[in-house]
This record gives structure tokens, C-alpha cells and sequence, in this order.
């Protein structure tokens, strides 16, 4: 089997930010922060390649309103 390269990378978040990291985490079940990290950077990057592609987002809370969401 052939292991995948690899970077390391170090990060200093401020005790709000690790807060919500740490959340994230848990409301995941993800097994490490930087499986948080890998998904969210996916997500990110999935949100601005549709953004830039012409497509946007819309919430619609229990109402039925529906706003755009802003990503930028």
C-alpha cells in the first residue's frame, strides 16, 4: 500500500477560534482537529468554485424565508 505525501503544518488560533474547532469537532465526531480541518477546507472549496461558477447559496429557516447567503 502506498502512503500519501504529506505536509505539516503548525497554526495558532486564538482561545475563541480553538473553541470552535474544538466544537466542530464534537458535534462531528471527527476522530482528530485535522480531519475537522480537511473537511472544512473541502467545504470552503467546494462553496467558492459554485460561487465563482455563477451559483449561490440560500438558507430557509422553519418559516420558510429564504435569504442568500453571503459568502464573501
Amino acid at each position: 500500500m502506498e502512503k500519501k505525501a504529506t505536509k505539516r503544518v503548525q497554526i495558532e488560533l486564538a482561545d475563541k477560534s480553538f473553541e470552535r474547532l474544538n466544537a466542530l469537532k464534537d458535534k462531528t465526531e471527527a476522530t482528530s482537529y485535522s480531519e475537522v480541518m480537511k473537511n472544512a477546507l473541502r467545504l470552503y472549496e467546494s462553496i467558492i468554485n459554485q460561487y465563482d461558477a455563477g451559483k449561490r447559496l440560500y438558507l430557509k429557516d422553519v418559516e420558510g424565508q429564504v435569504t442568500e447567503y453571503e459568502v464573501f
